[in-house]
């Protein structure tokens, strides 16, 4: 395995509990609207849900303000350009659509009147007026972009894990600095 620089603990802390609240969201979310459930497991879902959702946005303003004060460490050589192309485009798409995605569920739920319970108990103002219509739009922004963006993850975790596990080139050690000891 060639050894490559790896990402900063902050930078990990941030990638991956925004990832496992991003794998937590998206089967609940799927699951919420179904039907055959119980009203207060329904209930339970909408409000794990939008409060995750909430959560993943602050993480991400974080972890986006990290980013920009401190670059991730460079791929390993070995990595052809275009490679490296479509890992930095994948990057900057999985931001902007989570930051889509974590947006348009706030505005869909401010809006649409609902509560939003973290931000309510901390009397944070909300940032959208009442608005049937604009509760409409970002409805269908969040419900669109997941088509998008779930790939897209897929994509990412497919990459990483052929990475780590096929060609063992420290790409995926970067992120998980574990792999490369003992080696």
């Amino acid at each position: 395995m060639t050894s490559a620089p790896v990402y900063r603990p902050a930078a990990r802390w941030l990638h991956w509990l925004i990832a496992l609240l991003l794998l937590a969201t998206i089967p609940i979310g799927g699951t919420m609207t179904g039907e055959g459930l119980a009203r207060s497991t329904q209930d339970s879902m909408f409000i794990f849900h939008k409060n995750v959702g909430v959560l993943i946005l602050l993480l991400m303003i974080g972890r986006l303000a990290y980013r920009l004060a401190v670059p991730p460490p460079p791929l390993p050589a070995s990595v052809p350009d275009w490679q490296r192309r479509v890992a930095g485009l994948t990057h900057g798409l999985l931001y902007l659509l989570v930051f889509v995605m974590a947006i348009s569920g706030y505005i869909r739920v401010v809006a649409g009147g609902f509560p939003l319970e973290s931000l309510d108990a901390l009397g944070v103002p909300r940032l959208a007026p009442r608005s049937d219509e604009l509760a409409e739009t970002a409805k269908a922004v969040h419900a669109t972009t997941r088509f998008i963006l779930i790939p897209l993850i897929l994509l990412h975790i497919g990459a990483g894990l052929f990475h780590g596990v096929v060609k063992r080139d420290g790409v995926l050690s970067r992120m998980i600095p574990a792999l490369s000891r003992g080696r």
